[in-house]
């Protein structure tokens, strides 16, 4: 029997859209030994994708080389950086628990009557600028009255 009056139909899906392929047996019979015809084109089975160009190896080790360095460069540097950060919050931590300290003995002394020296001048800091600020501003209402009746 002649192989090339038997024909073999596939229906097939590529992205979404159903294919049909009409063979002759021959042509089908290579298709399954590794040669594969679509729309009349001769695919052979491969690896897919791209295919890694010819690189020098030298030149490709160096340059993950110089990759790791500056891999490294930039994780001293990102852990100097929090170093730092972790010291400077440190401090910002003792001198928060000083204040602290110092607030608590303030209130201490003030439970026993005294009046810390320290809260003294606070106040008497106050008043004072409350008085210069209050002077400062009846000289500028002053003015600005002064300003309003030269019209």
């Amino acid at each position: 029997m002649d192989d090339s009056k038997i024909w073999l139909f596939w229906t097939f899906r590529i992205n979404g859209i159903i294919q049909c392929l009409q063979l002759p047996l021959s042509t089908a019979l290579a298709a399954s030994h590794k040669v594969l015809v679509v729309g009349g084109k001769v695919k052979k089975p491969g690896k897919r994708g791209r295919k890694p160009a010819k690189i020098d190896l030298k030149a490709k080790l160096e340059r993950s080389r110089q990759s790791a360095r500056e891999c490294r460069a930039r994780k001293k540097l990102r852990y100097q950086y929090l170093e730092e950060l972790v010291s400077s919050r440190e401090r910002a931590i003792c001198a928060l628990r000083e204040e602290l300290e110092m607030y608590k003995q303030w209130c201490m002394a003030m439970d026993q009557g005294k009046i810390p020296s320290e809260i003294k001048a606070l106040l008497t800091g106050e008043e004072q600028s409350k008085s210069q600020q209050n002077s400062s501003r009846h000289t500028k209402a002053g003015k600005t009255d002064a300003n309003s009746n030269s019209w």
